[in-house]
């Protein structure tokens, strides 16, 4: 059942976030042939509730509205990763779940259910910045830093800002069928389903390298990706022996001569990608690939998602 819906809001509370649970369940489609649902947004602790970047929440509704939702859902706030959560919410979260309701964390908003002990040996995302964090903090959680939203029935976690709205339409789908998914994502002007996961949108910034001979490799290699290059011929640069290189390298860069260059050939693909029209196989030969079979299989592998995906949802263009 998904009629009861209620949105939990602490101090700080971000409003991209929580305005993701509010355009899926707060707003009145009945009009459209959509289910309707109860919704109510609480104060955790007291109303009105502060929210980034300096406004406020009136709220006359507190936690003995829990117990009637059918979904409770967690907006990300300011310092989740590291702040203390009231008790009350915390119990109430554990009997919600207890009597048969959903929860759903939105970004950081997992550290909540991890602090309620409801991640402990479950499937879970967050944020990829603060995926290591969630793991450090609840060790029992068995945390997935590339996905866009987990689904551990009743628990559901999602990735950051607007994999929310991913995670709740999923939900919708779930219990209400596509069709009530479709219909809300057409009036979100979002798509109903994205491919792919959050490790596409992962940073790997360029390691720098501290030592001399190491970082005039590392920006040997960046200008020659295209290059078929071996460990052999980057110590022989380097003027070292192969065994003392691989030692250096990993010293520096915290991997090896083999994952640092398929990185690097990963994001210079993902550039060309987003920047360029060349073709697939043009792509996949610059970033040194060898064929565009090959730069498939990468992408499946390390980011989750295809090159032609990839470049729907990021290709740049200019406005007419």
């Amino acid at each position: 059942m998904l009629k009861n819906v209620a949105a939990v809001l602490l101090d700080n509370v971000h409003p991209f976030e929580l305005g993701v649970v509010c355009e899926v369940f707060g707003i009145d489609r009945r009009a459209e042939g959509l289910p309707h649902y109860d919704f109510a947004l609480v104060a955790a602790e007291t109303s009105p509730v502060r929210a980034v970047p300096g406004f406020t929440i009136s709220t006359p509704h507190g936690l003995d509205r829990l117990e009637s939702a059918d979904l409770i859902a967690i907006p990300v706030g300011d310092d989740f990763h590291h702040r203390e959560f009231p008790p009350q919410l915390l119990d109430a979260l554990r009997r919600a779940v207890a009597r048969g309701a959903r929860v759903l964390s939105v970004c950081v908003g997992a550290f909540v259910l991890g602090a309620a002990g409801l991640l402990d040996g479950r499937r879970c995302t967050t944020h990829w910045r603060f995926a290591g964090a969630l793991a450090e903090r609840y060790p029992k959680a068995r945390v997935e830093p590339g996905v866009l939203y987990v689904d551990e029935d009743p628990v559901i976690t999602s990735a950051g800002t607007s994999a929310g709205i991913d995670a709740c339409l999923h939900l919708v789908r779930t219990v209400q069928g596509g069709e009530v998914a479709n219909a809300i994502a057409r009036r979100m002007v979002v798509p109903p389903h994205r491919d792919g996961g959050q490790a596409q949108y992962i940073e790997r910034p360029v390691p720098t390298g501290g030592g001399r001979g190491i970082g005039e490799v590392l920006a040997w290699m960046e200008h020659h990706l295209d290059r078929d290059l071996t460990v052999s011929q980057l110590a022989t640069r380097a003027r070292m022996s192969p065994r003392s290189f691989a030692r250096h390298f990993r010293d520096e860069t915290g991997t090896t001569p083999y994952r640092w260059l398929l990185r690097q050939r990963l994001l210079f693909a993902q550039r060309l990608l987003e920047t360029t029209d060349a073709t697939m196989e043009a792509v996949a030969v610059r970033s040194g690939f060898t064929n565009a079979a090959a730069l498939r299989h990468q992408f499946v592998r390390m980011l989750d998602t295809t090159p032609h995906a990839y470049r729907r949802a990021f290709r740049l263009t200019t406005p007419d």
